[in-house]
């Protein structure tokens, strides 16, 4: 595997936002030659499967400006500066949901745009839940609903879902949830 690997030559930040970075680098490929790479840097993020009985999750929806439409998701959201994922998941969860939950499990890793960004998404199921008050972000706006999986399972093959880190965690819940 390692004659597959890139070697960063040099290279310089391009743009820096408030969510995300871009760098731009010159890189020497496994045959020696050089190329260049531009690809987004990303704080990572966490995304909870979080079931309020058997075989029913809590999903959002939630109006995502760079494709102009409302999008259904299970709750996720980014993680702040060298925040730990499980706090991370634990606080979107409740800020988005209102939820909080007594059971959590780290259920994987999903790399969202390996071809131009180092995002990563850590997976959790959230268990023993209890409803309290929402507590969104200023500008945040999302509606919070139940669907069984095997709702959402159709939803991804009719074309209602078609979030890629919703449809992982689609996956890990009929893994773990039966």
């Amino acid at each position: 595997m390692e004659s597959l690997n890139e070697e960063r030559i040099d290279g310089a930040r391009v743009y820096e936002g408030k969510l995300l970075k871009i760098d731009c680098d010159r890189i020497r490929l496994p045959d020696g030659s050089e190329s260049w790479r531009e690809f987004v840097r990303h704080p990572g993020a966490a995304i909870v499967i979080a079931e309020t009985r058997p075989g029913v999750l809590v999903m959002e929806r939630q109006f995502r400006y760079p494709v102009g439409r409302v999008f259904i998701e299970l709750p996720a959201g980014k993680l702040d500066s060298d925040e730990d994922p499980i706090v991370c998941a634990q606080r979107e969860l409740l800020e988005e949901t209102g939820y909080s939950a007594t059971e959590w499990r780290h259920l994987g890793t999903m790399h969202t745009c390996i071809g131009y960004s180092d995002e990563r998404i850590e997976i959790f199921l959230a268990r023993g839940l209890t409803l309290g008050a929402q507590q969104l972000d200023e500008g945040e706006f999302l509606e919070v609903f139940e669907m069984s999986l095997d709702e959402a399972e159709q939803a991804v093959l009719d074309g209602r879902i078609t979030d890629a880190k919703t449809i992982t965690g689609l996956f890990w819940a009929r893994k773990v949830l039966g």
